[in-house]
């Protein structure tokens, strides 16, 4: 990085963490860029997707489970992160 990007990196750090996380949020979206290439190959997948479940194809879980799911991998992913 430069000298200025270092320098910015290290106020944004100095930051309480809830304006350090809208700082990542702002640039995040900053470096998305609206591709209608992207939004056909969404469109597609949505349309696959809806189609493998209406055909059966697919087995399709209770949002409860699915939410419990990530949440445990999520928990599993910081506990690791932090014992390393």
């Amino acid at each position: 990085m430069s000298q200025r990007a270092d320098a910015l990196l290290q106020q944004v750090l100095e930051l309480p963490r809830e304006q350090r996380a809208k700082v990542a949020e702002d640039v995040l979206l900053s470096l998305e860029e609206p591709s209608e290439d992207v939004a056909e190959a969404w469109v597609e997948a949505l349309k696959r997707r809806s189609t493998d479940v209406a055909e059966g194809r697919v087995q399709t879980v209770e949002w409860q489970d699915a939410r419990a799911e990530v949440t445990r991998e999520l928990e599993r992913r910081r506990a690791s992160r932090t014992s390393s």
